[in-house]
């Protein structure tokens, strides 16, 4: 039996994190963001008390994407999430599993979101974030590491929020999971970083080695086509194969720009050195849009879905349109990947394939970044987005101590370059070995004394509910 606990205290905070350079994707150009922390403190039956913690940046203008809202407001809404959870999951004394805690409030969590405007991509970070952390108190409790205790199912899952699947598929799934030892590393190329010469997408001072490429695409066919055409002449330069993936961040209005997209793929002689090596397009068209627009005849190639995968119904959904894969982000939760990494194999075995992927840029030095490759390396990810310390420079705004900490706890995932540590990349991979700790991959918790509560953020109230 897995073991039970109960939540007793959790605590938010953030700590403001500058970039380096501007990121953009979509309409959106990121040149700051803040990082929330959360700090969890549990009792687990016949063991006691243990922490956990978790780090995510609250990305703006991701989760909610609505012309209305400034990227400001998007990010309060995050805050909003997580403060909704904590006082959901601290309601609960009852002892329970962990992932018996999560499916019982993570309707609620929907529903309370929803009353304040919340959309349901946003409403699951809170509780993404706790989870998280919950989990490595958990870990931490029975001495277990991520890798080990989630193949015995320490957690407690089950297929109550996924009814297309059995119990033991789950079961099952995770007891034959092994760590991945590399994970290659997926280069975002921005829509404003550069492209040719010294500084662009074939300067392996600028990729790290990578041999995964992931463009960023603004939703006019017609540009997006000239913009790979000038990437793919620099990436047919490189001394090493390479592949490529494309993403719109629901960018193509509908499904006849997309057509028109990938009929300059499949025709265009100049797109061959993208063509060639695409390995499949990511959330071309906006969430609510998908959901009324089967590919078709577009489905000859492979498809994926991201900012759409907001329930545990979502991956089902995708694929009666056409879909092959969906997105692993532990921003958007952890046994919620697990659960579309099982649905993956379990269909991929009855017929054609399925895929699950790992798309996340926010996951900075530290936890954040931690956490979320042990997810893909437990799950069968074998190449991620992983360049966020592409755009941030190491860790930020961290104190040197709590930074040297975590490169001596984990000397395959850090380098010190005499002036900052930074993310170390091995050809082109990052080492999982030390993500074997005891806990949820981590030896080191934050410096909690120099974090900031996490700002109060204002509640919002539809008008509907003030009449």
């Amino acid at each position: 039996m897995p073991p039970r606990l109960a939540v007793r205290d959790i605590s938010l905070f953030e700590r403001p994190v500058p970039f380096a350079k501007p990121f953009r994707f979509g309409s959106v150009v990121i040149n700051a963001s803040a990082q929330a922390f959360v700090r969890a403190e549990i009792e687990v039956e016949g063991k006691g008390i243990s922490v956990g913690a978790s780090a995510e940046l609250m990305a703006s203008k991701w989760f909610d994407k609505r012309a209305h809202l400034t990227p400001p407001q998007t990010v309060e809404e995050l805050r909003r999430s997580l403060t909704i959870a904590r006082e959901l999951y601290l309601a609960r004394s009852s002892f329970d599993t962990a992932f018996g805690s999560h499916a019982a409030v993570i309707a609620a969590q929907v529903e309370a979101c929803a009353k304040q405007d919340i959309p349901p991509l946003a409403a699951a970070f809170g509780p993404a974030e706790i989870d998280k952390a919950i989990l490595d108190a958990l870990l931490r409790a029975v001495g277990a590491n991520f890798f080990d205790g989630m193949a015995q199912n320490v957690a407690g899952m089950d297929a109550r929020l996924s009814t297309d699947l059995r119990d033991d598929d789950i079961t099952q799934f995770l007891n034959q999971r092994r760590r991945l030892e590399r994970v290659a590393i997926r280069h975002t190329v921005g829509l404003d970083d550069q492209v040719e010469g010294e500084g662009g997408v074939a300067d392996a001072r600028e990729n790290s080695g990578a041999r995964y490429f992931k463009l960023k695409l603004n939703g006019d066919p017609e540009a997006d086509a000239a913009r790979l055409i000038r990437i793919g002449k620099e990436l047919a330069t490189l001394p090493h194969d390479y592949s490529v993936t494309l993403d719109a961040n629901e960018q193509y209005a509908d499904l006849a720009a997309l057509s028109t997209l990938t009929d300059r793929l499949d025709r265009d002689s100049a797109l061959q050195p993208i063509a060639a090596k695409l390995l499949y397009i990511e959330q071309p068209m906006p969430r609510d849009i998908f959901r009324q627009s089967p590919l078709g005849a577009l489905a000859r190639r492979d498809f994926i879905i991201d900012e759409a995968d907001d329930s545990y119904d979502a991956f089902p959904m995708a694929r009666a349109l056409g879909y092959r894969g969906i997105s692993s982000k532990s921003c958007k939760g952890i046994y919620k990947s697990i659960v579309n990494a099982t649905r993956a194999a379990t269909w991929s075995a009855e017929s054609e394939k399925f895929f699950i992927t790992g798309e996340d840029l926010t996951c900075q030095a530290g936890l954040a970044v931690q956490q979320d490759l042990a997810l893909g390396a437990l799950i069968g990810v074998t190449h991620a987005e992983r360049n966020g310390h592409h755009y941030v420079d190491g860790f930020g705004e961290a104190p040197a101590a709590e930074a040297q900490a975590y490169l001596a706890a984990h000397p395959d995932l850090y380098v010190s370059d005499k002036n900052n540590i930074r993310l170390f990349i091995h050809e082109g991979d990052l080492l999982t070995g030390s993500l074997k700790a005891p806990g949820f991959a981590t030896s080191v918790h934050p410096d909690w004394s120099a974090l900031s509560p996490l700002e109060e953020p204002k509640t919002k109230i539809l008008q509907e509910q003030t009449i």
